[in-house]
């Protein structure tokens, strides 16, 4: 009878252990992952140690997000706030022309409809193929060589 009763127990702690595991990821999905700012459906990070494009789009993956992308001014602004505290260095972003020149895509796969280059760019000097924000005086976007290395901004679906 003990076993009996001690057996009923655990099934019933198993089973209200795995409805709040269940029930705790529900809610962590619905929002961004610590750190992450959030704006509209997306989340973006801040990654301040420099690499080359490359490997700050690899990172960027192994976080289940990409580059981040840009839209709108407004969602320029809120990438560039991100970058504020840092001294608004230069920085990647998930732009590129490398598999044809001036015609630029972004490493997420969204369509690229929305720019702010600085004066003069993008200019392809000497196989320039990946965007760099927060450049010159009106720290707009500059094309620049992928073998720099910049912090970079991530961003991911909500």
């Amino acid at each position: 009878m003990k076993l009996l009763v001690v057996s009923a127990l655990l099934c019933g702690l198993m089973v209200l252990t795995t409805a709040a595991s269940k029930r705790h990821l529900v809610k962590r999905s619905t929002g961004c992952p610590f750190g992450w700012t959030r704006n509209s459906d997306r989340c973006f990070l801040f990654v301040p140690t420099a690499m080359s494009w490359a490997r700050a789009e690899r990172n960027c993956l192994s976080m289940g997000a990409n580059l981040a992308s840009v839209h709108s001014g407004n969602e320029y602004k809120t990438i560039q706030s991100l970058t504020a505290p840092h001294g608004n260095p230069k920085t990647w972003i998930g732009g590129t022309d490398a598999p044809q020149d001036f015609i630029w895509l972004w490493s997420d796969g969204t369509s690229f409809h929305y720019s702010s280059w600085c004066p003069g760019e993008p200019n392809n000097d000497r196989g320039q193929h990946c965007i760099q924000m927060n450049y010159g005086g009106s720290k707009g976007w500059d094309d620049v060589q992928c073998n720099e290395h910049l912090p970079s901004v991530c961003a991911k679906k909500v």
